[in-house]
């Protein structure tokens, strides 16, 4: 393969990207134990590099912007704000570390670029979140999954007690889990997305709920478009989940009653429905104010937190050292990075977007469930994860390069 051109595509190698699809399908599988996936992207950043060394893949000029528009958008920020981080060493580290995603969206872009490997990953991808939805229903019944018992306030799934992430990674999943049901039908796209909404709701993690709401809604609107009976149809079962769900769970009702706690009008009732984040949220306008061009350094917040707060503060109670982030990834990259980091993503996010827009109505309709799931991830008006957490990274940049991808593999086909 070495007499390929520079401008070859990735569906010229089709071995290799369906091994570059085999290998994120197993990065995916291995989310609830973590340091696995972690081992998998370096073991597959190092065998992708291997292989660009050898000639065995090459990317064509759109894939290796697409590359680099994604890598620096992240990365860059990282780097901008580590001269005088607060915690410079920490700082610096998380810079050197994070440069092992540069292979990783390599080998996300290879996965993406082949139509025979994009379709292996969407529907690996799938499958992965419909064991651990069926996982989560068997939780829901018995008290028990494969992750153990159910935690006290929520269910756990796959992830166990100690790891509370089963709603959100369900709601970033969710738009291949509804592609692969809706091309066996509109009934399994209905029971795909009631049995989604009852075990993210009964995960408990509210932002999840919105996430997958913004899913459901769009993945809806593509499959029934004006169709007042399915949409109807769906509200209904829509309705009858989040039923079962009050109904069926002390915990979810809970849940619902705290959210309650908003129409109260004044600010105690909407810190309580916010899960106390109002002072989190004041601190990193704090953070933001004293360090406005770049930032106290990234995965500082914690350490700068009691620097900016009042003493008698939730989060500096008995054992609590201060919130870990900023709990809104805007806030997070703001205070972290600076104007100068939100720079940086704004303009990568704006970009992907244009590109998106130029792209033909085809291929955006192959590139849909990943921006579904980058959508879901990223909207503004709700909570988030840490945007620059080991786990939280690698999942964004995983949805990020596949829509990157797929829209780079049209760089021969016709504009809209």
């Amino acid at each position: 393969m070495n007499n390929l051109s520079p401008d070859a595509t990735l569906t010229s190698a089709p071995y290799g990207a369906r091994a570059a699809a085999w290998a994120l399908i197993a990065f995916v599988a291995c989310w609830p134990k973590y340091g696995v996936s972690e081992l998998i992207v370096v073991l597959a950043g190092v065998a992708v590099l291997s292989a660009l060394a050898n000639g065995c893949v090459r990317l064509n000029h759109a894939q290796w912007a697409m590359l680099a528009l994604v890598f620096f958008s992240f990365w860059l920020p990282e780097l901008i704000s580590a001269p005088d981080a607060l915690e410079r060493d920490e700082a610096w580290r998380e810079v050197a570390l994070d440069l092992r995603y540069a292979p990783f969206l390599m080998l996300v872009i290879l996965a993406a670029g082949s139509a025979s490997s994009r379709a292996l990953l969407y529907h690996g991808l799938a499958a992965i979140a419909a064991w651990w939805l069926l996982d989560g229903l068997v939780q829901a019944t018995t008290g028990w999954s494969l992750g153990g018992p159910a935690e006290a306030e929520r269910l756990s799934g796959i992830f166990g007690a100690d790891n509370l992430k089963l709603g959100w990674v369900l709601a970033v999943l969710s738009p291949f889990v509804l592609q692969s049901a809706a091309q066996r039908g509109r009934g399994l796209w209905l029971l795909a997305a009631a049995l989604l909404s009852l075990i993210v709701l009964l995960a408990g993690a509210r932002a999840a709920w919105l996430a997958l709401a913004l899913v459901l809604a769009g993945s809806a609107w593509t499959q029934f478009g004006g169709r007042r009976r399915w949409l109807l149809a769906t509200a209904a079962l829509l309705v009858a989940a989040l039923a079962l769900a009050y109904v069926g769970s002390e915990r979810f009702g809970q849940r619902v009653e705290r959210t309650a706690a908003v129409l109260s009008g004044d600010s105690e009732g909407l810190d309580v429905a916010l899960s106390y984040r109002l002072p989190i949220w004041r601190a990193a306008g704090g953070m933001i104010a004293a360090h406005p061009v770049n930032g106290i350094g990234v995965r500082g917040f914690r350490e700068a937190y009691p620097q900016f707060v009042a003493e008698d503060d939730h989060w500096m109670q008995g054992d609590n050292r201060g919130a870990f982030h900023a709990h809104h990834w805007l806030l997070e990259v703001l205070a972290e990075t600076g104007v100068l980091g939100l720079t940086c993503w704004l303009t990568g996010l704006g970009l992907l977007y244009r590109r998106w827009r130029r792209a033909s109505a085809a291929l955006r309709e192959q590139a849909r469930a990943p921006a579904l799931a980058v959508l879901a991830a990223l909207f503004p008006l709700n909570t988030h994860l840490a945007l620059y957490s080991t786990f939280w990274s690698g999942v964004l940049l995983l949805l990020l390069g596949l829509l990157a991808g797929v829209l780079a593999s049209d760089e021969a086909g016709p504009r809209a």
